[in-house]
């Protein structure tokens, strides 16, 4: 029995562990794509390009339902009303009444838009039941079949400028996507060297403070012996204390830099956590033209720019249709019928027509119309000269940051190659003077450039990194794999 109670237990701890939700698992060694990967899949930012593709994806099929066919069905059942209500006697009296009636209807109806035109077509059937309980009576009224068709004349079409506008502005969201992730992905770059730069100044602080103990330990040992002067030995002393508050700075610094790093990314960097240094960026032989080039074809700005130039345009089209002659031209074709039943009311059926012809036209406006016009048109040409500096700028920094590349790798070679020397220099020179034959002085000049030489490595390594995603940003193309990053991200 206490055998199959354990088994119970066991089963029951089981399922719900099955049951939990499933987290992703945070390395205790973190390196930039992992980093990069989670963010994208957890981050309050990530989260938000997610739902604002959505809700782009959903406006779209809005305004492709505009140009769909639509079905509807509208009614008033039942409408039942008890009261005393005026009623006109046959000699044109009036008498109150007490009545008691239902006056119910239903229709359905099916339009469609049409883009050329702008007008609308319909199509539509109803029924009306009318009941006078007093006098117990009952009336149908039928239409079995409705045609009509509503036409602006010369006005403004916007399912036409719409239909222009709306697929461009789907497509910019599609790439602006695709954007955010990049954006994303160089701004975790970001924090990650922040983070990782306080973390090597904090190991480095820690051997420099251990470098220190070492040497006082020594300077004591060789003042014991009359080999080392008492200003030394302070200054040595001296190291040391200043070694302890280096270390005690760096923590402060990596701490804060973590709690930026979570900020942003929703990653937790605690003291146990390392974050390994990330290899140089690959090797991208990419000129400024064909950067430029993937630049104009992928990026969203060659959508918006275009976009902007035909919403400038409609809305000068919907200055001119909307004011001046406006007129509007209604057509209806249908069949309809009544009886005291619902059978006989749709029995020989008599045809009904209508045409009509509304217009307005201004008079006297003192020069609105003109003026809303010239308005519309001054915008116009603002957006225009807006685009083109837009469009400037936009290929200027494209171009000036794929020049840039060569540079920033050579700066890394260089810089990777002064830490190594630097450090092996430091190594020599704490050697040379353990056996007495270099001032304290020298070794710690050799200290300072060894530490200095190990940060601008780092920073060098953070440049290149945050440049080579810059440059994913600007022209959503991987150079790395040569192919747009429209296509990954599908």
């Amino acid at each position: 029995m206490l055998l199959g109670v354990s088994l119970l237990v066991v089963l029951l701890f089981a399922s719900v562990a099955v049951a939990q939700p499933t987290t992703p698992a945070q390395p205790s060694t973190l390196t930039l794509p992992q980093a990069i990967d989670l963010a994208l899949l957890q981050s309050s930012v990530a989260k938000q390009a997610v739902t604002d593709r959505e809700t782009s994806y959903w406006q779209y099929r809005s305004f492709r339902a505009d140009y769909k066919p639509q079905l509807a069905l509208e009614g008033t059942l039942p409408n039942y009303s008890r009261t005393i209500t005026p009623v006109t006697q046959p000699d044109g009296t009036t008498n109150f009444r007490y009545v008691r009636i239902n006056n119910s209807y239903l229709a359905s109806t099916l339009t469609q838009g049409i883009g050329l035109t702008g007008g609308k077509i319909s199509i539509g059937s109803n029924l009306q039941r009318f009941d006078n309980f007093e006098g117990n009576q009952r009336l149908y009224n039928s239409n079995p079949v409705a045609i009509g068709i509503s036409q602006p004349i010369a006005g403004f079409n916007s399912l036409s400028w719409n239909k222009r506008i709306e697929p461009l502005r789907y497509g910019e969201s599609q790439r602006q996507y695709v954007e955010d992730r990049e954006v994303i992905a160089r701004r975790v770059t970001e924090y990650y060297f922040d983070v990782l730069l306080q973390q090597v100044n904090a190991k480095v602080a820690r051997q420099n403070l251990h470098a220190s103990e070492e040497m006082l330990r020594m300077g004591r040992e060789r003042h014991r012996l009359g080999r080392l002067s008492e200003n030394d030995l302070l200054l040595l002393e001296l190291n040391l204390l200043n070694a302890q508050q280096a270390e005690v700075q760096a923590n402060i610094d990596a701490q804060n830099a973590a709690v930026d790093f979570k900020g942003y990314t929703g990653l937790t960097i605690d003291p146990s956590t390392a974050l390994n240094v990330p290899a140089a960026t690959p090797k991208l032989a990419v000129t400024p033209e064909a950067a430029l080039a993937q630049a104009r074809q992928y990026r969203r700005e060659a959508l918006m720019y275009q976009r902007r130039l035909l919403e400038a345009d409609r809305n000068v089209a919907q200055a001119k249709g909307t004011t001046g002659f406006q007129a509007s031209l209604t057509a209806s074709f249908g069949l309809a019928s009544s009886g005291d039943q619902f059978r006989t009311s749709y029995i020989n059926p008599n045809d009904q027509q209508q045409l009509r012809l509304g217009f307005a036209m201004p008079i006297v406006d003192w020069g609105k119309t003109r003026a809303v016009v010239k308005t519309a048109e001054i915008n116009r040409q603002q957006v225009q000269r807006t685009v083109e500096q837009e469009q400037m700028t936009f290929e200027q920094t494209v171009l000036s940051q794929a020049a840039q590349l060569g540079s920033l790798d050579q700066q890394l070679a260089l810089t990777s190659r002064a830490d190594s020397l630097s450090q092996r220099r430091y190594d020599i020179a704490r050697a040379t003077y353990q056996v007495g034959r270099i001032s304290l002085t020298d070794l710690n000049i050799a200290q300072s450039e060894k530490d200095r030489a190990k940060r601008a490595y780092i920073a060098a390594l953070r440049a290149s990194w945050v440049a080579y995603y810059q440059l994913r940003t600007l022209t959503l193309y991987d150079f790395e794999r040569r192919q747009p990053l429209l296509v990954a991200a599908q």
